[in-house]
């Protein structure tokens, strides 16, 4: 038997306390992953159901066998968390009663070097969480302009030497095309200062960052997913979300924000035709944060942020 990759459900017990799971309920965990969450999730269920989604079919087929105690009670979907709803409407599924949607990178794609997640293990640059997907790192890397580049660098990267990267990888690519993980960290590397090199952190890392969130359009995604997952909740349904890094935190929170501010038109407008009402209220205000305990034994959990919303 294969040995499964070692992986560290984030913010577990919290998520299954503010999820609030009822035997009976409806439950849908939109980023599978290797089922950590799902796992506990269906151990709580009786005559309920959980419905996992996630694009990588390696993580669909590795939580199936992690999940198949409970086989009787879970449905599993090659897709895209953003289709949340409409994978429920092709199951027949009206509404749940929780969501839970970790959008951290799994370990196994981390640690896999030919997944091309990794900039401490050589491989072909590839990043796809899908790999039926056709974009890929070495697409973006080699075929995007200089403008749309840097703008990555600098907007999902936060990148300060964004400017400087793009012009070293403009230059490389002249010469011939970047094609793997290693080579493109040295290219990074080449157009950083010595100080930069000195940090602590991994000098590609937030580049990195940047080209894998382009690849899947990860913010897109999340976005996408607060326009029609909230509206399959049940009234006091649960909508739990995990976040690793500002950009995201920022579209999670903006994303419950709009839906608790309800109506939208002008206060002078006589009649509501914006069609949009209070759908979500914060459970929380503030996000919930990992433990000091829960970073020292996983410390890829240090930057995740979990927020909580209700249906109303």
């Amino acid at each position: 038997m294969t040995e499964q990759p070692k992986h560290v459900s984030v913010l577990l017990r919290e998520c299954l306390e503010y999820l609030n799971i009822k035997p009976n309920g409806i439950y849908l965990d939109g980023t599978l992953g290797l089922g950590g969450h799902s796992y506990e999730i269906a151990s709580r269920l009786t005559t309920g159901r959980l419905i996992g989604i996630d694009r990588d079919e390696t993580a669909i087929d590795r939580a199936g066998k992690r999940l198949a105690p409970f086989a009787d009670k879970i449905t599993l979907v090659h897709g895209n968390f953003c289709d949340a709803a409409a994978i429920l409407d092709e199951l027949g599924i009206g509404g749940v009663d929780g969501m839970l949607f970790d959008l951290g990178v799994s370990s196994p794609q981390l640690d896999e070097a030919q997944r091309g997640f990794s900039y401490q293990q050589d491989a072909p640059l590839d990043m796809r969480m899908d790999g039926t997907a056709a974009l890929t790192a070495w697409d973006v890397v080699n075929t995007w302009d200089e403008n749309r580049l840097n703008r990555i660098l600098w907007d999902y990267g936060e990148e300060r030497y964004a400017r400087r990267i793009t012009g070293a990888i403009l230059k490389r690519r002249e010469q011939k095309p970047i094609e793997s993980t290693l080579e493109l960290v040295d290219v990074i590397k080449s157009a950083m200062p010595a100080a930069a090199l000195r940090e602590k952190q991994h000098p590609a890392k937030r580049s990195f960052q940047a080209i894998r969130i382009a690849v899947n359009d990860e913010l897109g995604a999340v976005a996408a997913m607060f326009e029609t997952a909230p509206d399959k909740l049940n009234i006091g349904g649960r909508l739990c979300v995990i976040s690793f890094h500002s950009l995201e935190d920022r579209i999670v929170k903006s994303g419950i924000h709009a839906r608790e501010d309800g109506c939208t038109c002008p206060r002078e407008a006589p009649v509501c035709t914006c069609g949009f009402h209070q759908t979500l209220k914060s459970v929380r205000r503030k996000p919930i944060l990992p433990s000091e305990e829960e970073i020292r034994d996983n410390p890829r959990a240090r930057s995740a942020k979990l927020r909580v919303a209700e249906r109303v």
